[in-house]
């Protein structure tokens, strides 16, 4: 009798949202879920951002589909998972990738950081649910931070965001399991890509730059492909067993306190 096939990497015929994916992280993950052979649709703010992910993905070969949404506005979501399904014929996987970078400690911080990387996340997983119901190997991936695991000043709404992102994760995935589906989220380091925030804060606060780089003990800032790698093995029948975790991808940073 053969050896029956082995879990792979292999996304062919799968349907992959990426919510916030025109840049960064998200984009990496859009080529990298794309390349795998799944079906991908990405969703982002600024049409700019989707055109150049658009036109980088049809240099190699590769076909996304793209909605310009406002992740704050719930109807804009729910317009962008019907349009994706309906394109895809279906949802299999849903990222919820998006950031509202709320930095500042006021009004407009919290108000973007909860709106954004809390309950558009809450939002894009309740409304994607009928159509994650109908798939044989459904899951949601959600984007944290090592941000929600280690106080510091000036960013608390950023912070907080992140950790309410990973207690919903865990209780998602506890509601979710009877219906087979996974959840489970990554709680990227720093992350350093053309026109992201540690490139602009090279520029802008090197003293701030050269010190985080010092507490990460491989020496570099990480990149959005390794987040990619590690979105691609939790959404994938490898981690089929895998549910309600968060995995810290960052290069040992959070260990160093």
């Amino acid at each position: 009798m053969p050896a029956p096939a082995a879990p792979s990497l292999d996304f062919t015929g799968r349907r992959v949202l990426v919510a916030g994916g025109s840049k960064g992280i998200g984009r990496a993950m859009a080529l990298a879920f794309a390349s795998a052979g799944a079906r991908v649709s990405v969703c982002a703010r600024g049409e700019p951002g989707l055109a150049a992910l658009r036109t980088d993905a049809q240099a190699l070969g590769l076909d996304i589909h793209t909605a310009s949404a406002d992740l704050g506005v719930l109807d804009d979501i729910g317009r962008w998972l019907a349009d994706a399904a309906h394109a895809l014929g279906g949802i299999d996987v849903l990222v919820n990738n998006a950031t509202g970078y709320g930095m500042a400690d006021d009004e407009a911080g919290w108000e973007a950081s909860l709106g954004i990387d809390l309950m558009a996340a809450v939002r894009a997983s309740r409304l994607a649910l009928p159509w994650l119901q109908q798939s044989r190997d459904a899951c949601i991936l959600n984007l944290a931070s090592i941000a929600a695991l280690q106080p510091r000043p000036g960013a608390a709404p950023y912070a907080a965001a992140k950790a309410a992102l990973m207690h919903y994760t865990t209780s998602q995935a506890l509601a979710l399991a009877p219906q087979r589906i996974r959840v489970n989220a990554i709680a990227p380091g720093s992350i350093e890509f053309e026109d992201g925030l540690w490139a602009r804060r090279r520029e802008q606060d090197p003293a701030l730059y050269h010190a985080t780089l010092a507490k990460i003990p491989f020496g570099r800032f990480g990149q959005p492909k390794e987040i990619a790698n590690a979105a691609l093995f939790l959404c994938s029948p490898l981690a089929r067993w895998i549910t309600g975790h968060t995995l810290n991808v960052d290069g040992g940073q959070v260990l160093m306190g």
